[in-house]
């Protein structure tokens, strides 16, 4: 049966997870943000919450692998949607409940762990600026953490790839596919010191002299130069967990989502096609990708909340 109004459905359940559920407002406030990561996958599959079906539920689910979000992140996406359409059966709105078989992912050690906004900060608050190399490394972080790079796209980036006016970077990734993604001013403002303090300074060895982040001897770093960097930062920063810079990707993933920006703009600026098909894959323009990271990256609410 035709759901009536969504919107006010919506209203009525926060409500209900306040109430009779006895949730805090911004756990009432997460699950329906939940149900609208669904609701605007399923817009885009031409269906609609009330048509949707176990396999549907499946393919949501899949493009959350896709494009990044942790394991625990998905246990708890999963466990929101579950919770609507029992409501939804409850209210007597809908005819089957397509939630009732879908698994939840298995949290396990192996798994990609993902670092809060305090882990991240204390992460930047170690860095020691006086060392010569501080202010470069300060800006690898805010670069990996903030645009979502790949180690291999971090280590090949050129200053000729940032468009600073624009805010957005062109980045090269896997099977040598372009793609546009923004960046924040807090990331450019670092580049911009270390460019100043650091890389002005530096003499670029053959071939490398348009490669931004340089060692000391002018040469490009490496993958395990950057893999170092962030794990003798993590030590410092007292964090227990197993962290590599893909960490910083996949938080970056997991905060935005959180935060409620598109699941299809973090599909794009991940540089992820989707695995279903490529007919399901939605072009984003420019200034939605824009929009999208200055509205819900915690990074950019810092900055502008301070």
């Amino acid at each position: 049966m035709p759901i009536p109004d969504i919107d006010k459905i919506k209203q009525r359940y926060e409500g209900y997870l306040r109430i009779e559920k006895g949730l805090s407002s911004n756990t009432a406030a997460a699950y329906c943000r939940d149900v609208d990561h669904l609701a605007r996958y399923l817009a885009q599959e031409n269906k609609s919450l009330d048509t949707a079906s176990e396999q549907d539920l499946e393919g949501f689910l899949a493009t959350l692998h896709d494009v990044g979000i942790s394991a625990r992140s998905q246990a708890r996406i999963i466990s929101g949607i579950k919770s609507f359409f029992k409501y939804l059966e409850m209210e007597r709105l809908v005819d089957a409940n397509p939630t009732q078989l879908l698994p939840s992912p298995r949290i396990g050690r192996h798994l990609p762990e993902v670092l809060t906004l305090n882990e991240i900060d204390r992460i930047i608050d170690c860095i020691d600026l006086s060392h010569p190399q501080g202010q470069r490394n300060r800006a690898i972080i805010e670069v990996l953490y903030g645009c979502g790079l790949r180690v291999s796209e971090l280590v090949d980036l050129k200053l000729s790839q940032i468009f600073e006016q624009d805010e957005y970077i062109v980045i090269v990734g896997k099977g040598d596919k372009q793609r546009l993604v923004p960046i924040s001013q807090e990331a450019l403002m670092q580049i911009g010191l270390y460019l100043e303090q650091t890389r002005s300074n530096q003499v670029a060895k053959p071939g490398c002299e348009d490669i931004l982040f340089l060692n000391r001897r002018g040469n490009k770093l490496t993958r395990v130069m950057i893999f170092y960097i962030v794990k003798e930062l993590c030590e410092l920063a007292g964090i227990k967990k197993t962290v590599s810079p893909h960490t910083l990707r996949h938080s970056f993933a997991t905060h935005l989502l959180e935060g409620g920006a598109n699941l299809r703009a973090i599909q794009q600026m991940l540089g992820h096609e989707s695995i279903e098909t490529t007919e399901i894959y939605v072009h984003i323009d420019r200034s939605t990708l824009r929009q999208e990271i200055l509205t819900h990256h915690p990074r950019n609410k810092s900055m502008h909340n301070s």
